[in-house]
C-alpha cells in the first residue's frame, strides 16, 4: 500500500455509512432492555431501522414489525424482518466499504455465485427461532440462567444434525457466553454490538436451513501471505491467507481456516500442537514454503476446505515477495452473503516505508491504526517488533467507525540485517531457544491432556 493508496481509503468516506451505523447502534441498544414493554426511546430507534430499508424490498415487512412490536405484538417472523433489516443495513455498509478498498487499492472482485440455501428450516431451526424471540423480549438485561439454561436441549439436539452445525456451534459460544455472564441485570458494561451481532445472525440463520454449495476441486500452487491466530479459552482457529496459482487462470486471494478444540490452560506456542493433523500447512508457515495443491476443494467465498493430504509443502517462498508481486494483481474473493458485515473485513495489505508512532502506522503523514492488541502469543510477532519494523504484511480491518491494520508479518533490522518475523514462525514449535526452553520446562500442557483423556476412555 502506497501513500496514495493510504491517502485515498483515509479521505473518502463512502456516504451513508455514519448514518447506517447508527441506525445499527440505536437498534442494538434497545435490545438491552428487551421489547416486553417499548419505551419511548426504543420505538424511536425502531422506527429509525425502518427508515433506513424504506427504499427496498424489506421496507413493507420492515414496517409492519416496527409497529407491531411497538404495540406489544410481537413473533418471530416480525423479529426476524429487524433482523433482516440489521443485517440489510450492515451489508450496504460492507459493501461500500469494500468498493472503496477495491478502488483506492485498484484490486478486482469476483461476483457472488453460491447456491441458496434450503427454504425449510428444520423443526430444530424453528425451536432456536422460539428462544432468540424469548431472548429479544427479555432483553439482555432480562437474561438469566434459567433463560439461557432453556437453549440447552434445542443446541444438544442442533449438534447432532450436521447440516444444522453452523446454527448449532454459534448458538452453542452465544449460550456459553450469556451464562458466563449472568445474570446481567447489574452487569456494568456489556457487549452490545457483538450480542446483537451473534443475536441477528442465528436468527437468520434459522430460515435458511440446510445450505448447499458447490465447490470447486483446484490443482496449483498455494503461496502464503500470513497467518491471523484467532484464540479463545475453548477453541483456536488459524485462518491462513494465500495467493493461488493454478494453471490457465489469474492469481486468486484465497483463505485456510483450521481450527480445534482446546481449554483454557493451552495457550502460546503449545497451542500449535493442537493443529497437528494439518502437518504440511504447518511446515509452509513455518519455514515459508510453497504448498502444492493437487483437487483441494475451493468454496464460492475463496475458503479452501482444507484437507491435508491433497497438499505438499515444497519450494521456499518469501511471502514478502508474494506480497509485491502477486497480491496487487490476484482476484479478490466473494463474500457470502451473511458474511457481509463490515466486522468480517479483513484484506490482506503490503505497507512499506512508514514509521509506527503512538500505535499507528505513519506513512507521508496518513496515520493508519496498529493492532498491537491483537497479536497472538502463539508466535514471536510481538509489538516490540511490529514497532521497530518499517515494512509489513498485515490485514486491513474496518471497526469502531475507522481504518486499522492488524500485523501477520514484518521486516525490521536486527544489528544491521533486514530480519523478517511471521506470526506463523513457531507452527513446528518455538524456534527461539529461551521460549523454547521455558516451554520445556513447564511441560507438554497438550501431551499430559491427551494423556489424561485417553486414561479416561479405557476405564
Amino acid at each position: 500500500m502506497r501513500a496514495v493508496e493510504l491517502a485515498a481509503l483515509l479521505e473518502n468516506s463512502p456516504d451513508g455509512v455514519t448514518a447506517a451505523t447508527e441506525a445499527v447502534a440505536g437498534f442494538d441498544t434497545a435490545l438491552i432492555d428487551g421489547f416486553a414493554r417499548v419505551s419511548e426511546r426504543q420505538s424511536a430507534a425502531l422506527s429509525v431501522l425502518a427508515g433506513a430499508v424504506a427504499g427496498s424490498p424489506l421496507a413493507a415487512p420492515v414496517a409492519e414489525a416496527v409497529a407491531k412490536v411497538s404495540t406489544g405484538a410481537i413473533g418471530p417472523d416480525r423479529l426476524s424482518a429487524l433482523a433482516a433489516a440489521r443485517a440489510a443495513l450492515l451489508g450496504a455498509v460492507h459493501d461500500a466499504l469494500l468498493e472503496q478498498v477495491d478502488t483506492a487499492l485498484g484490486r478486482t472482485r469476483s461476483e457472488w455465485s453460491g447456491a441458496a440455501g434450503d427454504t425449510a428450516p428444520s423443526p430444530l431451526a424453528v425451536g432456536s427461532r422460539a428462544w432468540l424471540g424469548e431472548l429479544a423480549i427479555a432483553g439482555w438485561r432480562g437474561v438469566d440462567h434459567d433463560l439461557v439454561s432453556a437453549a440447552d436441549q434445542t443446541v444438544e439436539a442442533l449438534l447432532a444434525e450436521p447440516a444444522l452445525r453452523r446454527l448449532a456451534v454459534l448458538l452453542d459460544g452465544f449460550t456459553a457466553e450469556l451464562s458466563a455472564s449472568s445474570p446481567i441485570a447489574t452487569a456494568d458494561r456489556l457487549p452490545v454490538r457483538r450480542w446483537a451481532d451473534l443475536w441477528t445472525r442465528a436468527l437468520l440463520l434459522s430460515w435458511r436451513g440446510a445450505e448447499f454449495t458447490d465447490n470447486e476441486l483446484v490443482s496449483g500452487r498455494l503461496l502464503i501471505l500470513g497467518v491471523d491466530v484467532h484464540e479463545h479459552g475453548t477453541a483456536v482457529q488459524a485462518q491462513v491467507h494465500g495467493v493461488l496459482e493454478t494453471a490457465g487462470a489469474p492469481a486468486r486471494r484465497v483463505r485456510v481456516s483450521v481450527a480445534a478444540a482446546k481449554v483454557d490452560t493451552i495457550v502460546g506456542p503449545a497451542i500449535w500442537q493442537l493443529l497437528g493433523a494439518h502437518r504440511q500447512l504447518l511446515t509452509a508457515l513455518a519455514e515459508h514454503r510453497v504448498l502444492e495443491l493437487t483437487e483441494m476443494p475451493l468454496a464460492a467465498s475463496g475458503d479452501l476446505v482444507w484437507q491435508d493430504e491433497r497438499a505438499k509443502a515444497g519450494e521456499a517462498a518469501d511471502p514478502f515477495v508474494t506480497a509485491t508481486v502477486l497480491l496487487p494483481q490476484a482476484q479478490a474473493p466473494a463474500v457470502a452473503p451473511l458474511d457481509r458485515d463490515p466486522v468480517h473485513i479483513a484484506e490482506p495489505v503490503l505497507v512499506e516505508g512508514y514509521r509506527i508512532v503512538d500505535g499507528a502506522l505513519e506513512l507521508d503523514g496518513h496515520r493508519l491504526t496498529v493492532e498491537l492488541d491483537a497479536l497472538p502469543s502463539s508466535g514471536p510477532l510481538t509489538a516490540v517488533a511490529v514497532r521497530g519494523s518499517g515494512a509489513m504484511i498485515g490485514l486491513l480491518r474496518w471497526d469502531a467507525g475507522g481504518w486499522s491494520v492488524r500485523p501477520l508479518a514484518v521486516q525490521r533490522k536486527v544489528k544491521g540485517t533486514l530480519t523478517a518475523v511471521h506470526g506463523g514462525d513457531w507452527a513446528l514449535g518455538p524456534t527461539d531457544p529461551k521460549v523454547a526452553k521455558a516451554q520445556a520446562k513447564s511441560g507438554d500442557a497438550v501431551a499430559v491432556l491427551r494423556e489424561r483423556a485417553g486414561r479416561l476412555l479405557r476405564k
